[in-house]
């Protein structure tokens, strides 16, 4: 399949569906264990979705194959209508999806700034002919202070602070902010304020709102029903592998979440 002309969002020219990214009846086993038995989803861009299910319902299981983590062992993976196989993480970011997984991946002893660009720190050449190049620590430092404002984090009064030195909810922030810089097309994040408290939480909810603000797909897999029911756009239930039900999040309440994660319908919903 031939390369396609992308924006500087990360839309094609001419996007053959309205959806970012769309994964249809995926299938993965791990020896005898059946993690996803036809497992679907579709996030549109500005669209927060949560992914909701019990623990070994498979959530975690999609967004690995969504961010080339894993591999499936069928089933169709798209982004803007065009099938494609994730053949790594490396090839997800460059069709412009990051991930915020549970451990941040946050190198504690690196400033904030070093840690927006890990892995893809910009050079500036040699004063001196044959010299080597080395960090360019102002460009990072800028566009670090820029990512953060725009992820709405207003708690942060410096980017050359260690990551050792903030709080949970300032780590789990950065990690959001550093997302949404690399981001053009999706952020897909697991459990992202898992053991914060309510003040932590908050900042990161913010960071997630400012991210579909900018018209990026949010995938959150989360256990806190409640605040998805308000953050998100729509929610998405697995249930053993499947994805049972994807609805707007106005149009659910609590008890019909729990009662699709236990098998039953939500209100509406064709028995």
């Amino acid at each position: 399949m031939g390369q396609r002309v992308r924006s500087e969002q990360g839309k094609p020219s001419s996007p053959r569906s309205d959806y970012v990214i769309e994964a249809t009846d995926i299938v993965k086993r791990f020896g005898h264990v059946q993690a996803l038995s036809g497992a679907s989803l579709q996030v549109r861009p500005g669209e927060v979705l949560a992914l909701v299910g019990d623990n070994g319902a498979g959530k975690s299981t999609l967004t690995k194959i969504i961010c080339g983590a894993l591999t499936p062992d069928s089933g169709r993976l798209a982004f803007w209508g065009e099938t494609t196989t994730v053949t790594s993480i490396r090839h997800a970011q460059e069709l412009g999806v990051e991930t915020v997984y549970q451990d941040l991946a946050l190198a504690p002893d690196l400033s904030v700034a070093e840690n927006m660009f890990l892995g893809r720190e910009p050079l500036t050449r040699g004063i001196f002919a044959g010299w080597p190049p080395s960090l360019d620590r102002k460009k990072m430092r800028q566009a670090a202070r820029q990512a953060i404002a725009a992820a709405g984090i207003s708690t942060l009064n410096s980017v050359d602070r260690a990551v050792r030195d903030l709080s949970g909810g300032q780590r789990q922030a950065i990690a959001v902010a550093r997302a949404v810089m690399w981001a053009t097309t999706a952020i897909l994040m697991d459990e992202p304020t898992a053991a914060l408290g309510t003040k932590q939480t908050d900042i990161v909810y913010e960071s997630i709102r400012s991210a579909a603000a900018r018209g990026l797909a949010v995938v959150v897999i989360s256990h806190d029903i409640p605040k998805m029911l308000s953050l998100a756009d729509r929610i998405a239930v697995m249930r053993q592998g499947r994805t049972v039900s994807n609805l707007p999040a106005r149009d659910l309440t609590l008890t019909d979440v729990v009662t699709l994660m236990l098998g039953g319908h939500a209100r509406g919903e064709a028995a």
